[in-house]
């Protein structure tokens, strides 16, 4: 259960949402019937050794309920309070994500990032507030709001989740803590909105790493995540702490260097219609040490040219990815 109460969310989020928050994705055994929870423990110690504060249970791949708790509960139990763990609130239906909210909440999960099942049209940004007004009033957990393009609500209004919506939540629900501010993507118009709107109430994270170095050295972003920050290493936390203590000739000079790897991960396919394509995020954490391994079909696939770009971006920002040959990645690095 939560640290914290109902109440307190916004506290707790203003304490502990102060650095970086990657992603770690649950690996399966060889014959993909289970969780391989020794690869799991591996990719939660990397993610604490990296230096990230946070990491969200993905539950965006062909994982069961049963299984998807038995996840979080392996992530929390490994993690042993040294990072928290955030559930990833995307099952088919509202009925599925109270279901899986609580189960995860019960498991040890600290914060909710909220999105929205495909299969979710609402016809007026009405039924995205009452949606949304749901799942926050079924947890105690602080909560995540997330607009972005990817939930189809931009027919409904540019910005995906408007300010006045915006408004709505935090006034109606205390345990709306933060934002991940992607609204509008890719333009950045909606995430400066919503941090003038309500950066001193819930916190504003600008998870887009491209984005987040330069804004933060202008205005005051305390939280970059959850995102694809495994494919980087241990830079972006490093860089977290620079601009935190205003060092920002060192954590521009680090935004350049890694230019060659930011281009690699935008030549290669991460996305479509939606869907993040996470065997690839799989194999570009497991370049930086973390386990890889079998996902359960379906599932995107990652193509040698594309491994061998982003390998070869890596090594030119001097990222140094793991000298193992690319085949060890379908297996990982602890086999099970």
């Amino acid at each position: 259960m939560a640290s914290y109460t109902r109440k307190e969310a916004r506290d707790w989020a203003r304490e502990r949402l102060d650095g970086v928050a990657n992603v770690i994705i649950p690996t399966m055994t060889s014959d993909f019937k289970r969780l391989n929870e020794k690869a799991i423990r591996h990719d939660v110690e990397t993610t604490i050794a990296h230096g990230f504060v946070g990491t969200l249970a993905c539950s965006e791949v062909a994982i069961t309920l049963e299984e998807y708790e038995r996840f979080v509960r392996v992530a929390v139990d490994q993690a042993a309070g040294r990072v928290f763990v955030v559930h990833h609130a995307v099952f088919n239906t509202l009925e599925d994500n109270i279901e899986a909210l609580k189960l995860a909440e019960a498991a040890g999960a600290e914060l909710v990032l909220l999105g929205y099942p495909p299969y979710f049209h609402p016809k007026s940004l009405e039924e995205v507030y009452r949606y949304t007004r749901a799942l926050c009033d079924a947890t105690s957990l602080a909560v995540m709001l997330f607009p972005i393009p990817t939930w189809g609500f931009s027919r409904l209004d540019p910005a995906d989740l408007p300010l006045p919506l915006l408004r709505r939540l935090i006034d109606d629900c205390p345990n709306v803590a933060a934002i991940k501010a992607e609204g509008g993507a890719p333009h950045i118009m909606s995430a400066i909105e919503v941090h003038r709107a309500f950066h001193k109430e819930v916190v504003i994270s600008s998870p887009m790493e491209h984005e987040y170095v330069p804004l933060a050295q202008l205005i005051p972003i305390p939280f970059c995540g959850t995102n694809y920050s495994a494919f980087y290493g241990p830079v972006l936390p490093r860089v977290h702490k620079l601009i935190r203590e205003g060092r920002f000739d060192e954590a521009t000079a680090v935004f350049h260097q890694l230019d060659a790897a930011r281009k690699a991960f935008g030549s290669v396919p991460q996305a479509g219609n939606g869907l993040i394509n996470r065997m690839m995020w799989k194999y570009e954490g497991w370049l930086q040490g973390y386990n890889g391994g079998p996902l359960r079909h379906p599932t995107a696939r990652v193509y040698a040219r594309d491994m061998a770009a982003l390998r070869r971006g890596q090594e030119a920002s001097g990222l140094n990815p793991t000298g193992d040959a690319d085949e060890a990645f379908f297996a990982g690095r602890h086999p099970a």
